[in-house]
């Protein structure tokens, strides 16, 4: 056994087994190794980046592990979503990923946040840990992540993916290297930025990006090799072709003093191009909505545009299923008339997209409607 330092942290036979071939490496070793134990990562979202990362840093005996999604796995997520698996469908993604993180490493300690990370827990939650992992899929949460590290002087390792191509680097790692905001310093318009669910993603991509991911969080930990720090890595894996590009701090922006509301922020109209079309139909935010739904608005009617699967698993209380699908299939369109004389009707899917297009199609009938900006995902963010 290894009782070299402090009893809390030595190495039973087991593990001297488990974690052979590290210390095994001149540059990890016993030393290196008893850095991982003793460390604590943050990993902000459980999907297709999230998944093989975690399974790696657990894999790899990082010490502490903590993970936070508001999601539940669904079917669609099993191609790319490796830590889940069929059984889990229907289930927390937190929960599904906390069992296989055990399974693999029983050694690990697991803290599990079922909720949404926002402008109000993200200072208390993310100050435990060491170094945090930026997994998520949309621009609000990215910019919380950023500017919360870079309050509290984290790392922040920092992955995307979309289609055939992912980034990675790490931020923030010193007091002069560059964060999130140095490489997108305006959040660009939501409706040309399409989600996984609607502009597809090929399942590997997310795995080798996470990878890089904990590649770079265990470097960071055991402190050895040269980190991405002001380096952003591209990948193309049609051409299956690497470039690396140069990113610096911008030493004249802002200082990032305290957090804000980033769903308002991401959906500034000033930068948003609408077509005539879109300008026609009106929006509402989750906030002005929830408001709404808590005074329990006599006239209000919530209209869930996704298809079933998706709104068995989650929907928001008291909203009724009629997926796109039907609406532009016509079969949904005389009970939406019916409801319209009534109610004031608002729409929402998963990201905003899919219900402004039943919007236009049902102004085609003569029924108008609000969209919730920002759809379901934005709603379960500000929980």
């Amino acid at each position: 056994m290894d009782r070299s330092e402090d009893n809390e942290f030595y190495f039973n036979e087991n593990e001297i087994s488990r974690y052979a071939r590290h210390l095994s490496l001149p540059e990890v070793g016993i030393a290196g190794q008893r850095k991982l134990k003793k460390s604590s990562v943050f990993c902000v979202g459980i999907g297709g980046l999230g998944s093989p990362l975690l399974i790696y840093l657990a894999a790899s005996g990082v010490g502490k592990i903590g993970i936070i999604d508001f999601d539940f796995v669904e079917e669609s997520n099993l191609q790319r979503q490796i830590i889940h698996c069929s059984n889990s469908i229907g289930r927390p993604k937190t929960l599904s990923a906390k069992n296989r993180i055990l399974e693999i490493n029983p050694f690990c300690q697991v803290e599990v946040f079922n909720s949404s990370l926002n402008s109000r827990n993200a200072l208390d939650i993310l100050n435990e840990y060491d170094i945090i992992c930026d997994c998520t899929d949309n621009f609000p949460s990215r910019y919380l992540i950023n500017d919360a590290c870079v309050i509290l002087g984290k790392p922040n390792i920092y992955g995307s993916i979309q289609g055939f191509q992912g980034q990675a680097t790490v931020f923030n790692l010193k007091p002069d290297s560059p964060n999130f905001r140095d490489l997108v310093p305006e959040p660009p318009p939501r409706n040309l930025l399409p989600t996984c669910s609607e502009g597809g993603v090929l399942g590997i991509l997310p795995g080798i990006i996470g990878l890089i991911q904990a590649t770079e969080t265990i470097k960071i930990i055991t402190n050895i090799g040269k980190s991405l720090d002001g380096r952003l890595l591209v990948f193309d894996a049609l051409l299956m072709k690497f470039k690396e590009l140069s990113l610096r701090h911008n030493q004249s922006s802002d200082k990032i003093l305290t957090l804000i509301d980033y769903e308002t922020f991401c959906a500034d109209k000033k930068s948003i191009k609408h077509t005539k079309e879109d300008e026609s139909i009106n929006s509402i935010s989750v906030g002005n909505l929830r408001d709404l739904v808590n005074n329990k608005s006599p006239d209000l009617i919530l209209i869930d545009v996704r298809e079933e699967e998706e709104f068995v698993i989650s929907s928001i209380h008291k909203a009724l299923s009629f997926p796109l699908s039907e609406i532009q299939r016509g079969d949904a369109i005389p009970k939406l008339q019916k409801l319209a004389k009534d109610k004031k009707v608002y729409l929402y899917c998963k990201t905003g997209k899919r219900s402004l297009s039943a919007l236009k199609i049902l102004n085609n009938y003569g029924i108008q409607g609000v969209n919730l900006d920002g759809g379901i995902d934005a709603w379960r963010r500000n929980l």
